[in-house]
């Protein structure tokens, strides 16, 4: 994946409205009416928040008589996953790290509770 299109596939996402509007397209296609429903905001905001998607590819756009239906395009959320994927070993190592060091600080706390006790 080019680093513009990750750029916009992130811009895109950074904002709730657009990840709303992803989460609602992923049960099925929709018409811009109804994706605008359950905000507070106009039909051209709206509009505007679907061409940001539209632009990061991560929706199209179809003609069906005079609906414009839209539909999740998956790809670059996919894209996104095999990105951040790449990090899982730093954090798992990370984890790991933490809890080695968790563990000898219990350990240094059940000696010295050990020692208070005698």
């Amino acid at each position: 994946m080019g680093h513009s299109r990750l750029d916009a596939t992130f811009a895109a996402l950074a904002d709730p409205t657009r990840r709303a509007i992803l989460a609602r397209l992923a049960a099925g296609d929709a018409g811009v009416m109804e994706l605008a429903r359950p905000f507070a905001m106009s039909q051209p905001a709206i509009s505007k928040h679907l061409k940001v998607l539209e632009r990061a590819g991560l929706i199209s756009r179809s003609r069906a008589a005079q609906s414009r239906p839209c539909r999740l395009q998956a790809a670059p959320l996919k894209e996104v996953a095999d990105w951040t994927e790449r990090y899982r070993s730093y954090w798992e190592h990370s984890f790991e790290r933490l809890g080695e060091y968790l563990d000898q600080l219990q350990r240094k706390e059940r000696r010295h509770a050990r020692k208070g006790h005698k």
